[in-house]
């Protein structure tokens, strides 16, 4: 479970870093915010995305604290 937490995590921060730096005609059509011919950068996408990695590294670095 911590391990799937931290994929997790680290998927959002990728999707953060292309939400920030790709103009949202450049953007992967299966990502929410593609629209064709947009120059718009989507920086709510982009914190949220940065705020569930936040989430999901908290939760696991608990699962990781638990001792048997």
């Amino acid at each position: 479970m911590k391990m799937v937490a931290y994929l997790l995590a680290i998927i959002c921060i990728i999707a953060a870093v292309m939400y920030f730096v790709m103009p949202a005609d450049r953007l992967p059509t299966f990502m929410p915010g593609y629209e064709a011919g947009s120059a718009h950068i989507h920086h709510k996408h982009a914190a949220i995305a940065i705020i569930g990695a936040i989430i999901l590294l908290v939760i696991g670095w608990f699962i990781g604290r638990r001792q048997p």
